[in-house]
């Protein structure tokens, strides 16, 4: 007997047997118990799914013998016939080879006909957006009042090619990717059955590359054990699919924390050496860093296994949120623009060099200074003392131009000398506040209620009640202190200022200039001659007032 390959094998006979979908199948499960089945499906989704084999499972359940069941009995010559694809009622349809409005027309002309054996005729038409416009319009109106005996079934992986008069005539069931997780537990599954031996990591290493597809995954299996011999592991997988060593990833990334350029061009200079695919070693640092992001906010959800989560842990306390995030924003534009690069080495240099160049000078102090510190700490002799010699801040030339890291919420310039007296107005004190970011758009919409004994009362516009938390409310605190010269009590409440707020009076003064400007262009001379000569009209989104 012939090798049957596993994805055939393997393929679903019952709704049971599903992966990942159901939603799909508990609303076919309801219907078909509680016989209120519509005349046409429409089932949509990526390659590999389900989509045809959840069409044959429905015209199973359809024409058993034991009767129209979510459960078909699947020992009946009926379910036989169905899952050997020879059951003379369910007649499917390749419409990528079957376009013509001829070859529709063909198949429309036996609708009329009562099954031969089954209880219904059931038509699966396989990618469905392949037909004509001429095969849609012949289509039409038989999808829409089919004969009683007449189901039709249809699957396609690009719903948005069929035609809107369509799609309103039949019930639409969109397919998810399946989750890795949801591949490797299938997969594991299988090969557990068929008595091959696996481990866990390159099972990880298939799914992830199935990208969704079950029955890429499959086929990838199949592959694989032919690969190793009748044994599935990660060495093999990872040789077969051409893909990175994670510990290569690991040694980028002690780098990138040690901020060690040069070792970071050693380890690129041997993953080279080996022939690694560039472009995957930048994609599986990504998915590295986006694992160390998500592990700082909810270590609990991280897809990691063994040693690898450990290692994540450990990068998630040495680097700071805002390196992680500069580092997956730099390398995401990088793997971009990779193409352009004169060669692939020297692209991924320039990539991760830039990852040191663009990092932001840390605040002294900060939180961002301790870890960085930290992970300095954590690297062997060697390392850290190549790092030591760094300077730990920008020269003073550069000062003014380098990134703040998230609590540098002011500006980094040195803060002013106490003034002889205290501005009289709010918006004369904001004005040497010199405040950035989130914390200045709190202070522009408050208004100052009172100012005494060292207790600051403002009033925030209720609009902006959510710009209002602790973080910004001590940084404008802090800020406040340092220009008035003395501790201070700051109070702020939610309501509706009594004073004009910076932030309305800014908007009030750009209205009056707009209008202003208005005025003057719709009396202008000029303008008047134009307009009488020529019959012409002023934009008036087309006028700016001057600067």
């Amino acid at each position: 007997m012939s090798y049957l390959v596993l994805a055939r094998k393997w393929r679903p006979r019952r709704f049971a047997d599903l992966v990942g979908q159901g939603h799909v199948v508990r609303a076919l499960t309801n219907a078909l118990d509680h016989d209120r089945l519509h005349h046409a499906f429409l089932f949509s989704g990526t390659r590999g799914v389900g989509k045809t084999t959840i069409a044959r499972i429905l015209a199973k359940s359809l024409n058993c013998e034991t009767g129209v069941s979510s459960q078909p009995c699947g020992q009946c010559s009926t379910c036989l016939e169905v899952d050997d694809g020879r059951f003379v009622d369910l007649i499917e349809v390749d419409a990528a080879s079957r376009t013509k409005v001829d070859d529709t027309r063909e198949l429309l002309d036996n609708v009329q006909y009562s099954p031969s054996r089954g209880r219904y005729k059931v038509y699966l038409i396989d990618e469905v957006h392949m037909l004509s416009g001429h095969s849609f319009n012949a289509l039409l109106k038989t999808l829409e009042e089919p004969p009683p005996h007449v189901k039709f079934l249809l699957a396609t992986t690009d719903p948005q090619k069929l035609p809107v008069t369509v799609l309103s005539r039949c019930l639409q069931f969109n397919l998810k990717r399946l989750q890795p997780s949801q591949i490797e537990g299938q997969l594991a599954k299988i090969l557990s059955a068929e008595g091959i031996t696996f481990d866990a990591a390159s099972l990880a290493l298939l799914a992830r590359s199935a990208d969704g597809s079950l029955r890429d995954s499959l086929s990838l299996l199949d592959q694989a054990i032919a690969f190793g011999g009748g044994r599935v592991t990660e060495a093999d997988v990872r040789e077969m699919l051409g893909s990175i060593d994670h510990s290569v990833i690991m040694d980028l990334l002690d780098a990138l924390a040690a901020l060690d350029a040069a070792r970071l061009l050693q380890v690129v200079a041997s993953a080279t050496e080996r022939s690694l695919d560039v472009d995957t070693l930048l994609q599986d640092l990504l998915l590295a860093l986006h694992r160390i992001s998500v592990a700082q906010v909810a270590p609990e959800v991280v897809d990691a296994l063994g040693d690898e989560q450990a290692k994540l842990t450990q990068f998630a306390r040495a680097l700071t949120p805002e390196d992680v995030q500069l580092f997956y924003q730099i390398g995401l534009m990088g793997r971009r623009d990779l193409p352009f690069a004169p060669d692939p080495r020297s692209g991924l240099e320039m990539i991760l060099l830039r990852m040191l160049a663009f990092r932001p000078a840390s605040v002294p102090g900060s939180e961002g200074e301790m870890r960085t510190t930290v992970a300095r700490s954590a690297q062997p002799a060697s390392a850290a003392s190549a790092v030591s010699t760094r300077p730990t801040a920008p020269p003073p030339a550069r000062a003014t131009t380098s990134a703040p890291s998230k609590h540098a919420l002011v500006s980094t310039q040195q803060a002013p000398t106490r003034p002889a007296s205290p501005p009289s107005d709010w918006a004369g004190m904001l004005a040497q506040l010199k405040l950035t970011g989130l914390v200045r758009e709190l202070a522009t919409n408050a208004s100052l209620d009172a100012y005494a004994d060292g207790v600051m009362r403002l009033t925030l516009d209720a609009t902006f009640a959510h710009l209002l938390i602790k973080e910004r409310e001590t940084a404008l605190k802090e800020t406040l202190q340092a220009l008035l010269g003395q501790a201070l009590t700051l109070q702020i409440r939610i309501g509706s200022p009594a004073a004009e707020t910076p932030a309305r009076e800014k908007l009030r003064n750009q209205d009056e200039r707009q209008q202003a400007a208005t005025t003057a262009i719709a009396e202008d001379p000029n303008v008047l001659s134009l307009q009488a000569a020529f019959n012409a009209r002023v934009n008036p989104g087309s006028i700016r007032p001057k600067l």
